[in-house]
């Protein structure tokens, strides 16, 4: 198994495995920078195909957690973790306190919070075992509306560049993935005035978006060439890749899913065809931004100030992207590691 000559490793601090015998506990933690504060990011449960294809999301995921926080401004580094499993079979509550003695061995220097695979139920068995956790239900709860939110002004954000105007009313968005996240963004989409496409797995979770919103169900492999305003991924990460792009007949690619690009030349491809891209950490991050202000004088009001800001950061990366000819992929990272990176990596990267 590659850990250290992964493309993704990129210097990654700690990367840790733990299991427990007892509970079938299998888990990678991935810790990418702690420059700005303690590494914060969720745990995800998945049924990998195999353990480098855990290796790989959990580096990548880390990474991007770092650029993320340093985006929002937050005093916080960047790290992920992963459970490797069928959650509906092997997860319970002994498996999470396991999960959460791995954490506590790390000293504050990872604070997890819930992802894809499990819940803020699960937080609260983590919490038996280590207090370094974020999103339990005795605190600001499920963060998936704050992400929504945060991804809704920056779907906004990017119809206002790209098409020059504020309103919604009347556009054609298609949103790939209607879980949580993606019900909530189909939610402020259609009080918006937005006509939704969408596309899910789950069919129930379609038929909710679909008699709540009115929505227009596709199939999987058909979201990627509708003939929509905006694409909004909201589902796992690369489906910006080789055999999509050409699909697609949109103008802006804006969403809530993480690593949307494949690969990063993808980014440039998208601007050479004219496709505004919105960097996915920088548009997703009002989970984070939730959970960082999770303590005990949490005042939601102040946390959804916050998220308006993402809007304004993304405006900002449009018009620098335009300015210096550089996808907006390449001056999110610019900007984020000007935040991140000590003095000394900082005069390495010159």
């Amino acid at each position: 198994m590659s850990v250290f000559t992964a493309p993704d490793f990129d210097g990654h601090e700690n990367v840790v495995f733990g299991c427990d015998e007892a509970t079938g506990l299998k888990c990678i933690i991935a810790i990418h920078n702690t420059n700005r504060g303690p590494a914060l990011g969720g745990s995800r449960f998945w049924n990998y195909d195999n353990e480098q294809d855990a290796v790989t999301d959990v580096l990548r995921l880390s990474k991007g957690m770092t650029y993320k926080a340093a985006v929002a401004d937050l005093d916080l580094g960047g790290g992920k973790s992963v459970i490797i499993g069928d959650a509906k079979k092997i997860k319970t509550p002994d498996l999470m306190r396991a999960f959460g003695r791995v954490i506590e061995r790390l000293n504050g220097k990872y604070i997890t919070a819930e992802d894809v695979g499990t819940t803020v139920t699960d937080m609260d068995y983590i919490r038996e075992s280590t207090r370094h956790v974020r999103g339990k239900s005795t605190g600001s709860g499920n963060p998936s509306p704050l992400t929504a939110l945060g991804v809704f002004l920056g779907l906004k954000a990017a119809v206002k560049h790209q098409l020059k105007t504020d309103d919604l009313t009347g556009l054609h968005i298609a949103v790939q993935g209607v879980g949580n996240v993606g019900y909530y963004l189909c939610k402020y989409l259609h009080e918006a005035g937005a006509k939704l496409v969408v596309c899910d797995i789950n069919k129930t979770s379609l038929q909710r978006v679909e008699n709540e919103f009115s929505a227009q169900i596709v199939g999987l492999d058909d979201i990627y060439s509708q003939a929509v305003d905006v694409y909004a991924p909201c589902a796992l990460g690369a489906t910006v890749n080789d055999q999509t792009i050409e699909q697609f007949k949109t103008t802006i690619i804006a969403g809530a899913a993480n690593n949307q690009l494949a690969q990063d030349h993808h980014g440039e491809a998208l601007k050479e065809m004219g496709v505004l891209y919105a960097p996915d950490y920088v548009i997703n991050a009002g989970g984070l931004i939730n959970v960082a202000h999770e303590t005990e004088d949490y005042d939601v009001e102040i946390v959804k100030a916050k998220i308006s800001k993402i809007y304004d950061t993304l405006l900002e990366i449009f018009q620098r992207s335009d300015k210096q000819n550089l996808p907006p992929s390449i001056i999110a990272d610019h900007m984020a590691e000007e935040r991140f990176k000590g003095p000394f990596e900082a005069q390495a990267a010159e």
